[in-house]
């Protein structure tokens, strides 16, 4: 396949160059001169037609996307134009969006989009699913690079390869096997049962989660363990992930990855209006004066933060909270039980202890390190001297992101533990 030659025509259709190419073959930039616009071509693979025992289910695959997407006239569904057969070549010609990238570039913690926008994004996706659902057409494949995203932020879903359509007098469901991409399958794809347009939901509400939180609902190491979350196991919270998250954002999102499809939200309209009753929400909430991108810099220059990778960084900046106290202020109070550890980011915190100063630390130094490995009372107050923000964490917070950014952090923690217990050493001997 890879040798395999580019046209220079295709039916009425000018062939100008490669775009890109994947498992359902390969894209080309064309041109249609009957309308004089740009057009995306693409080209069934040669040797998949050609294959003796799976040729013929290639060759209904690929065409299945012009029958499916082209009975779809959406805003937000990539349109198909034309489809046809030249000699050997089998082509589907759809429509060209200059400049676009999929969702794949956004569902990393160091790529994550603003919220906002993101409610915009899964919103759209639920309308146009919706529509395509009033069809009688089923998408099955919903997954992060199947959803383009064009240079002003909108969205278009496209690749329709495996989708199924249904007459729209009939149950609405359809025995399709385990179709579709294993990391976005609901629990009825997987269990390969009748399937309903429920499906798409529970696809578009893993991309969400993935999206918000730069993880995936259901983390796993094979595909064996993955099918076991999905089908038995909660997905991971939103809110531990992202505390900042709306809880009625959270709501929405999670209900549409519940394992009972009878349960989840039965059609794209009501995810769609529930998205904008929380974006309604997310407007009336106040700004943030500290964006994440301002975090991840306040917490990159720290000594304590030396060694970690971009990427668990931005894990350390969704996963913990962030809070901001004025001159005065306490931040722990001698005696209270608590089991969270605190990074200093900005301004200058007193340690006291019996009403007496003991000392002053500020950003880098970190305090709380015996109430993170245990949950045990307060030995000191802490008091802020000027503005100060922290970063918080406690076990849970650092239990959530991945392992290896967890054995850098208690490498790290456990140096600094000991430093400090050093130190209060020398200075007992002293008195």
């Amino acid at each position: 396949m890879n040798d395999q030659s580019p046209p220079s025509k295709l039916g009425k259709y000018d062939v100008i160059r490669e775009l890109n190419r994947g498992a359902m073959g390969i894209v080309y930039l064309g041109h249609d001169p009957f309308v004089n616009r740009p057009v995306a071509i693409k080209v069934a693979l040669n040797e998949a037609l050609d294959h003796p025992e799976s040729g013929a289910a290639y060759r209904r695959m690929f065409f299945n996307e012009a029958h499916a997407a082209g009975r779809l006239r959406h805003p937000n569904i990539v349109a198909i134009y034309d489809a046809g057969v030249e000699g050997e070549t089998c082509y589907i010609v759809m429509e060209y969006v200059p400049g676009s990238s999929t969702l794949r570039d956004h569902i990393r913690a160091e790529r994550l989009l603003p919220l906002s926008v993101v409610v915009e994004i899964v919103y759209k996706c639920a309308r146009a699913l919706d529509y395509a659902h009033r069809q009688g057409v089923v998408h099955r494949d919903i997954k992060p690079s199947n959803i383009l995203l064009t240079e002003d932020q909108d969205v278009k879903i496209g690749d329709f390869s495996i989708a199924h359509i249904s007459k729209l007098d009939d149950t609405g469901t359809m025995p399709m096997g385990m179709a579709g991409s294993p990391r976005y399958m609901s629990p009825e794809q997987i269990n390969e049962d009748y399937i309903t347009h429920h499906t798409d939901l529970f696809s578009l509400g893993l991309i969400a989660h993935e999206l918000l939180t730069g993880r995936h609902a259901f983390p796993a190491e094979s595909f064996s363990r993955l099918v076991q979350k999905i089908l038995y196991e909660d997905p991971l919270p939103l809110r531990e992930l992202r505390p900042e998250l709306p809880a009625t954002l959270a709501a929405v999102i999670e209900r549409a990855l519940v394992k009972d499809r009878t349960l989840r939200w039965q059609s794209g309209d009501d995810l769609a209006s529930a998205l904008n009753e929380a974006f309604t929400e997310i407007l009336e909430r106040p700004v943030r004066e500290v964006s994440d991108q301002e975090r991840f810099d306040s917490i990159a220059c720290l000594e304590f933060f030396h060694g970690f990778p971009a990427q668990e960084l931005w894990e350390i900046v969704r996963a913990g909270s962030w809070f901001e106290f004025i001159d005065g202020e306490s931040i722990i109070v001698e005696g209270e039980l608590d089991d969270s550890f605190f990074v200093i980011t900005e301004g200058v915190v007193e340690v006291c202890k019996n009403a007496r100063s003991l000392r002053e630390l500020g950003p880098g130094d970190c305090f709380g390190e015996m109430g993170y490995l245990a949950r045990i009372k307060r030995t000191a107050s802490i008091v802020a001297r000027e503005r100060t923000c922290l970063l918080k964490l406690n076990a849970g917070v650092i239990n959530r992101v991945s392992l290896n950014c967890q054995v850098r952090f208690l490498k790290v923690f456990l140096r600094t533990l000991i430093h400090r217990l050093s130190v209060t050493s020398d200075r007992v001997a002293q008195d």
